[in-house]
């Protein structure tokens, strides 16, 4: 297949996905983003300001989608599809913002963000965890692109939307501030912490109540566990985000580890500066993450408090993506796990979420560590010692995937058999090595 014809089915793919994830993928409005959906009612309805802790900032940007419910269909429905409808925007806006980079290395990054990241399992509902990734992601792709303004303002909207996260946003403006030798992006802290104020002050009559003073976990059999706020051991925290078998983001971002001098040496001195903001501020979000008693994030799928690191994640496995022929066989090989793993957590979130998986939230979530870290209970490996089917829509959305994967790996493939080939060609490295073996 011819380039122009490759890149014309690659991004067939990508707007086939964005559409099933509107159209066809399971969605609803449960857990934390229950509470969201009832306060923005609330306030809507009755003009009710809710004093639960969760910031209103998501909720009151997606007024326009509740009101569209009020005409056609419902609020719910379009209020469980409105994470999936910020992420297609969100990608109109990146393809804006990156007209001068290289198309195949964006067209191919955005079909790991819509098949091979996190994403396909959270755009399903209304939890803010997309929300504050899409803005703060494409928020610092702009700071880059000429939209410095635009684009530290949409970071500190998204950060609003998720308190913890003011942390990575200082990072990521602490070090951007330091390359430019300018103390203008320190600004869009300042900003952010004064909203967060602001907003506590309004709805709860304190600017420094927040609403999870006291918030704690189940006691359990875990020597830290039931104890409040920023009380877990700062260096166990560190080491469950990065390589626990149910949350680590060594086993759900696997692109991250591809981000090397000579990974970074391939993309233009844009998306560079744009990769080491992101990587900051997922830096800050571990920071901050680490200590908080639910690093893992509650009853859910995956280390949602870090769905952000999708984005370097997927970039640099992008990049690698690109010219399979001058990598090395270990860069090819690294380049087709982390490919591979990618894959199987887009498939996995959107197909098996954590079905089978009860008996870590019965008992008052007594043996809910077990999906934490061992591997027989991790959502990601579940599936193979406990089979199940997926519904049709989310079945059908695991295939779609599966077939984004196989585009993907088609290039790898062939090369992995070009050097096959060649080294057993006579003359060639296998010939070589073989040429003295006797039956």
């Amino acid at each position: 297949m011819n380039a122009d014809r490759l890149a014309r089915v690659e991004w067939l793919l990508v707007a086939a996905g964005l559409a099933l994830l509107f159209f066809f993928h399971f969605h609803d409005v449960s857990g934390d983003a229950r509470p969201r959906y009832e306060a923005l009612v609330g306030l809507i309805e009755h003009g009710v300001v809710s004093t639960t802790p969760y910031s209103m900032v998501g909720p009151l940007v997606s007024t326009p989608v509740y009101l569209l419910g009020r005409v056609y269909a419902s609020p719910d429905w379009w209020l469980a599809r409105f994470t999936a409808i910020l992420l297609a925007l969100g990608l109109v806006v990146a393809y804006r913002l990156t007209r001068r980079e290289d198309r195949t290395i964006v067209r191919r990054f955005f079909m790991l963000i819509v098949a091979a990241s996190m994403f396909p399992h959270y755009v399903r509902g209304y939890g803010p965890e997309a929300f504050t990734a899409v803005f703060v992601g494409v928020g610092l792709l702009a700071v880059h692109s000429g939209h410095a303004l635009l684009g530290w303002t949409a970071a500190v909207i998204g950060v609003a939307n998720t308190p913890a996260t003011i942390v990575g946003l200082a990072l990521a403006a602490g070090a951007h501030a330091w390359r430019t030798r300018r103390v203008r992006p320190l600004v869009s802290v300042a900003a952010a912490a004064g909203i967060l104020l602001l907003e506590s002050w309004v709805r709860r009559g304190d600017p420094f109540v927040s609403g999870y003073e006291g918030n704690r976990g189940a006691e359990t059999v875990l020597p830290y566990s039931g104890l409040p706020g920023f009380s877990y051991p700062f260096f166990f925290g560190v080491l469950s985000i990065l390589l626990s078998f149910g949350k680590g983001l060594v086993f759900y971002a696997p692109g991250l580890l591809l981000w090397t001098r000579e990974t970074a040496a391939r993309v233009s001195g844009r998306l560079r500066a744009t990769q080491g903001l992101w990587l900051w501020f997922v830096a800050g979000l571990v920071l901050v993450y680490a200590r908080w008693w639910a690093w893992y994030g509650g009853w859910t799928w995956g280390p949602r408090y870090f769905l952000i690191a999708s984005l370097p994640a997927s970039l640099a496995l992008a990049v690698r993506l690109r010219r399979p022929a001058e990598a090395s066989l270990g860069s090819l090989t690294a380049t087709a796990a982390a490919l591979t793993l990618s894959a199987w957590v887009g498939v996995n979130g959107a197909a098996f979420d954590q079905r089978t998986l009860a008996v870590c939230h019965d008992n008052h979530y007594a043996l809910e560590f077990l999906c934490w870290y061992v591997p027989e209970f991790s959502a990601l490996w579940r599936p193979f010692v406990v089979p199940s089917a997926p519904l049709v829509t989310q079945g059908t959305y695991g295939v779609y995937c599966g077939v984004v994967y196989l585009v993907l790996m088609a290039p790898l493939v062939s090369e992995f058999a070009r050097r096959t080939w060649s080294s057993l060609a006579p003359g060639g490295a296998a010939a070589r090595a073989l040429a003295g073996w006797r039956f």
